[in-house]
């Protein structure tokens, strides 16, 4: 690429792929910064619930992974230790699938194909200087801590296990969430419709992490099928287990001007920006929503402006803000709601977990936003 950048997006993951493709559609010339990373230690285990509008972002740059690496989400059970259940059916909702639980490694290299048949895309080892850099490095961003941005940190005392399992009985494309003692256990289904592999993540106090963490796969597969009261039969691990804490965090600012003032503009977007609780399988879909919401404002600028004019990306940030309060406060609230163990609380839980799961028009909004779908 012989002329000057446009964007120069810093973190080449799921959301910087993405946003980079969608750009170069725009004729945009972009610089995509993948750092030189060292190799990792196990198998990547990841896995995430993508909603109906991030898959139909993704599938307009042609980044969408085969059926096998996408799994439709047909139903979910939520189940929690009082009894009271919540189901939800895409049947009964009149949608293809609730969710698509998509395996990360397919998913990026699928994006990186795109990204490489892209000319507008520069693959670039460092940081370039261009009108307007876009940062999407993840929670523990670099870049937003050298543009001086204060990364507003709430723990919440719990620690996630991601790892997959193999299991007796296939999953029938049903994914699972369970509550009890604190503690949040999801089954996400994995390898296509007649699949019996399924993703996990357990969200436990640290201590129980550590505790958890410790055991044989073999002792640690008997506390998942225990905690599952053996949906799916006997289990085994199929991968290895890796952990992180869970937070609930934001930015200070999203968006600003690298010194000298005017001459260059920056902004977040995905974790960079944010990071909500887990147990609703959000995280990545608001990411995604970031990068819509950008694409949409630059692609939509009067033609005078800059993609760099902080005026412009100002309304980007009030808009995903406005998102993210809303989104945010909830996964704050459920946390609370479903993993706090005072008895009153236990009682109108349950009790709203009945009334709720039979509420018909509330549900069906609930899913309908939760799918991404106005």
């Amino acid at each position: 690429m012989t002329q000057a950048l446009d964007i120069c997006i810093r973190g080449a993951g799921i959301v910087g792929q993405t946003l980079a493709l969608l750009l170069a559609r725009d004729r945009l010339r972009v610089g995509l910064v993948r750092p030189t990373l060292a190799p990792a230690a196990a198998a990547d285990v990841r896995a995430y619930a993508l909603n109906a509008a991030s898959k139909a972002l993704i599938t307009s740059v042609r980044g969408w992974p085969d059926a096998q690496h996408a799994t439709a989400v047909r139903r979910m059970r939520i189940s929690h230790e009082g009894g009271a259940q919540l189901q939800f059916s895409a049947e009964e909702l009149a949608v293809p699938a609730l969710a698509w639980i998509v395996d990360v490694p397919a998913l990026e290299a699928r994006l990186a194909q795109a990204v490489g048949f892209q000319p507008l895309i520069e693959p670039l080892a460092s940081a370039q200087a261009a009108p307007l850099t876009v940062v999407c490095e993840g929670k523990a961003s670099r870049s937003r801590a050298e543009f001086g941005v204060q990364f507003q940190v709430k723990p919440y005392g719990q620690t996630a296990i991601a790892t997959r399992l193999q299991c007796e009985r296939p999953h029938a494309q049903v994914a699972y969430q369970w509550f009890s003692k604190g503690d949040i256990l999801a089954f996400l289904p994995l390898d296509g419709e007649q699949g019996n592999s399924v993703a996990v993540v357990w969200s436990v106090s640290t201590e129980r992490a550590a505790v958890l963490q410790a055991l044989a796969p073999e002792a640690f597969a008997r506390e998942l099928q225990v905690f599952s009261q053996n949906a799916l039969g006997k289990l085994a691990l199929s991968s290895e287990r890796v952990s992180w804490p869970l937070i609930s965090a934001q930015a200070q600012q999203w968006v600003g001007q690298i010194s000298p003032p005017g001459a260059q503009a920056w902004a977040l977007a995905g974790d960079a920006a944010h990071a909500v609780h887990p147990l609703a399988g959000q995280g990545l879909n608001l990411g995604l929503a970031d990068v819509a919401e950008l694409t949409r404002v630059l692609h939509e600028r009067e033609y005078w402006r800059s993609v760099g004019d902080l005026k412009l990306l100002r309304r980007y940030e009030r808009s995903r803000k406005a998102a993210l309060a809303t989104m945010g406060g909830a996964m704050d609230g459920l946390q609370q709601l479903l993993t706090r163990q005072d008895a009153p609380l236990q009682t109108l839980r349950d009790w709203g977990m009945k009334g709720f799961d039979s509420s018909g028009p509330l549900k069906r909004w609930l899913a309908q936003r939760a799918m991404g779908i106005n």
